[in-house]
């Protein structure tokens, strides 16, 4: 299971996620351009020591990272159909969301091999991405019966 981020906007989102992916053993895979410097205090205080103990791949562009990543790409992304809990999660998949402000591009959206969202009430326009991510992944931990050993 891995996480991927698409041109990420904010450090402390993304220093979050890295946090999260070092405390369930996930790669977090990014996709560049990054709209901050990836050394950041916002960053790091985001992820505290947790980015030291993160597994972080970065990549150019997203065929840079499709090229390098060989199982399906599930996009969490607002416009997508299929609430996050009906999809079957497997161990090579990769949970993927864009960036803060705009999401994916279209072309990507497409080249993504399963869409999801998370239903929200009306009126209710996004979660922040981290919540979004964490939300993710859990369901797919939950459903591949992450180890019940850790603690």
């Amino acid at each position: 299971m891995e996480v991927c981020l698409f041109e990420p906007e904010i450090a402390q989102n993304t220093g979050t996620i890295a946090r999260l992916c070092a405390c369930f053993g996930l790669r977090l895979n990014i996709i560049e351009p990054m709209s901050f410097i990836f050394d950041s205090r916002e960053f790091k205080r985001a992820g505290m020591d947790y980015v030291n103990k993160t597994n972080i791949k970065l990549h150019s562009t997203f065929q840079d990272f499709r090229n390098s990543f060989t199982g399906r790409i599930i996009l969490l992304d607002t416009k997508a159909e299929m609430p996050y809990f009906n999809l079957q999660y497997k161990p090579s998949d990769c949970i993927m969301v864009g960036k803060e402000s705009s999401g994916v591009p279209y072309d990507i959206y497409e080249l993504c091999d399963d869409k999801v969202v998370i239903p929200m009430v009306h009126g209710s326009r996004s979660l922040n991405v981290a919540v979004s991510v964490a939300i993710g992944v859990s369901e797919a931990l939950r459903q591949l019966r992450y180890p019940a050993w850790v603690r």
